[in-house]
């Protein structure tokens, strides 16, 4: 059943245009690198070329590195990583050109490289002389500086080429790969959570139920597909269903427990079924990272440790993603009443008819009284 249904979510991929993510991915990214000599150009260059989890392999890839008088080359890179030593107050040229670059549209980001690390005076403040750019200030050779400062601000700046930045420069891969993971890891929290309210209504459970787990299914396939080509693999999907096939199989058994909780208590299971779409989108990406980082699968123990894990986390996005949700307020219908028209009142009637049964006074042209039905017409 599961290979069945996986192969099946495989097809419903393969029918999509699959070759903007792959040229994505092959395009690359054009960047320019700027600054003057001895303030670590190259350093930075060879730094991006090596991802630190493999640092024996190293790309090729092509970079423009540049003195300041030679900027104009840069117009055509997609991201300009400007670099300036930090120990240098005199720094009016660099940002002359960071201000051009920022008004002719380009993707700038200062790079004060902190050559002695031993001295952690910083002439240049980075708020005051830079005001709101990117600026980032460390040591080319600090490696946690790179994978979690400089890494995220590129991240942010060219959100559209990650598939290709992690491609041919290596020291984004693993950043790269987190940022798919955790991204794909709300987007599927956020379906889980959407088909869950929705499943509570009677009128939408059958739709709903059997396309929760194919769309669920499809994004972990996209995601494992980004993530080969940000990696550095193959660009044919086909090569990644034999590698990855149990992985998915996996995820969808724990999708199915998902809707059995909304199904056992509709409303109460919300948390635990979009907690869980989200830590099985995150064991799958993970199991890919793990993959490219050692050449091995996830073992149990490892699965079950990482979904622990993951389930915790899955359980609090869960719980914010139902705070962010609009609280509306829906009268009871006891209280829904049209709003009524208010007439002017009748002239009082003077002459009435007055019934000799009752007593009680009835309209001058009325034939029976109004109160004991008494005919007025009755000798």
């Amino acid at each position: 059943m599961k290979n069945n249904f996986l192969f099946n979510t495989w097809d419903a991929i393969k029918e999509v245009d699959l070759r903007p993510i792959r040229q994505e991915a092959l395009a690359g990214v054009k960047i320019a690198i700027i600054g003057k000599e001895g303030v670590g150009r190259h350093m930075l260059a060879n730094q991006m070329r090596r991802d630190p989890s493999r640092p024996h392999l190293q790309t090729d890839t092509p970079l423009l590195i540049l003195d300041l008088d030679q900027s104009t080359q840069a117009l055509e890179a997609d991201l300009i990583i400007l670099m300036a030593d930090p120990s240098n107050a005199e720094v009016t040229i660099e940002r002359e050109f960071a201000n051009n670059f920022s008004i002719k549209g380009k993707k700038v980001i200062i790079f004060l490289h902190q050559i002695d690390q031993s001295n952690k005076i910083m002439i240049i403040n980075p708020e005051r002389d830079w005001g709101r750019k990117y600026v980032v200030w460390g040591s080319v050779e600090d490696t946690d500086f790179l994978l979690n400062k400089f890494a995220p601000v590129i991240i942010r700046l060219i959100p559209d080429k990650l598939l290709g930045l992690g491609r041919y420069y290596p020291l984004f891969r693993v950043p790269i790969a987190n940022h798919l993971i955790n991204d794909n890891c709300l987007t599927n929290a956020s379906y889980a959570l959407s088909t869950g309210l929705a499943e509570t209504i009677g009128i939408f459970d059958i739709p709903i139920v059997v396309a929760d787990s194919i769309i669920l299914t499809k994004n972990q396939a996209y995601l494992v597909y980004k993530l080969g080509l940000t990696l550095g693999y193959s660009t044919q999907w086909q090569d990644y269903i034999a590698e990855f096939g149990g992985v998915l199989g996996g995820g969808f058994a724990w999708r199915q427990i998902a809707r059995t909780l909304v199904g056992l208590v509709p409303v109460w299971g919300l948390i635990p079924k979009t907690a869980i779409a989200y830590a099985g989108t995150y064991i799958v990406g993970h199991a890919i990272l793990e993959w490219y980082l050692t050449g091995k699968h996830l073992s149990r123990k490892q699965i079950q440790k990482l979904y622990s894990r993951a389930i915790a986390h899955g359980r609090q996005v869960a719980s914010n993603l139902l705070h962010r949700l609009p609280r509306i307020k829906i009268p009871k219908p006891s209280r829904l009443r049209l709003p009524v028209k208010k007439s002017k009142a009748l002239p009082e009637k003077t002459d009435m008819k007055k019934c000799p049964r009752c007593g009680k006074n009835s309209a001058i042209d009325a034939n029976y009284c109004q109160y004991c039905s008494f005919p007025f017409h009755k000798k």
